[in-house]
């Protein structure tokens, strides 16, 4: 119920072409939100780039995060505090400053406004949750099933498909969502970086307050993928062997 109120509420207020106070009621209902949203097709195209730009993002955090996590997790470095702190340093700036960084030197490299360039903002802003969910996975324990399934004679292949993925397999779910729903909701670099290709949140937040009727019609838009995205992580997180 907690949830479904304020989704109710969302979905009276992207049909309410007009709501007047202090009615609690609309009084008209349409389609002006969905056609204002959808005209031009610009949250076509901002939805499409947001979730190529999400998924690209999250599985590269997710490729370079394993290897750094399992290293940090199993105590390889003699020093690992150390490293995870300059890994998780862009948590402790804002995603705005951290674009308007990287958009000095994408404008320089030519990767400002461009897709590519987008993903690798993103990036450096998911890394390190994908990192922190990772890290908790990896430990003595884990060490300890793949050396025993080594010792029964298992491969590097058959102990990382039967033994450590199975073994961190919510851990992974729970990085992947993770790292898409930060991707899927960031603002500040999408802003700084994709000027000329704008995503998802950057079309949705100037209606926030010049029309809450086109709000939350992409606020819905919005939701969609991210409750997709958890489905599909408890799935994942719940399939057998």
């Amino acid at each position: 119920m907690l949830f479904a109120a304020p989704l109710a509420a969302l979905v009276v207020r992207a049909l309410a072409d007009e709501w007047r106070a202090p009615a609690l009621v609309p009084q008209a209902i349409g389609t002006r939100g969905i056609e204002i949203a959808f005209g031009g097709g610009t949250a076509s195209t901002a939805l499409a780039t947001s979730l190529l730009v999400a998924c690209a993002s999250t599985l590269l955090a997710f490729a370079l995060g394993w290897p750094a996590a399992r290293v940090l997790g199993e105590r390889r470095l003699r020093r690992p505090g150390l490293v995870f702190v300059l890994l998780a340093m862009p948590l402790l700036v804002p995603p705005y400053a951290i674009g308007s960084g990287l958009t000095e030197w994408f404008l320089r490299l030519g990767l400002a406004s461009t897709v590519f360039g987008l993903v690798l903002a993103h990036l450096v802003v998911v890394l390190p949750y994908v990192l922190v969910v990772l890290l908790s996975g990896f430990g003595s324990r884990l060490t300890e099933l793949e050396e025993m399934a080594q010792t029964f004679g298992a491969g590097r292949v058959a102990r990382f498909t039967w033994v450590t993925v199975p073994s961190i397999r919510p851990t992974i779910a729970a990085a992947l969502l993770l790292g898409f729903l930060v991707s899927w909701s960031q603002y500040g670099s999408s802003l700084a970086v994709g000027a000329g290709r704008p995503l998802l949140p950057v079309v949705l937040v100037p209606f926030v307050g010049t029309d809450p009727q086109v709000a939350a019609t992409l606020a819905l838009l919005f939701l969609g993928p991210a409750v997709l995205a958890l489905v599909a992580a408890t799935r994942l997180a719940r399939a057998p062997l």
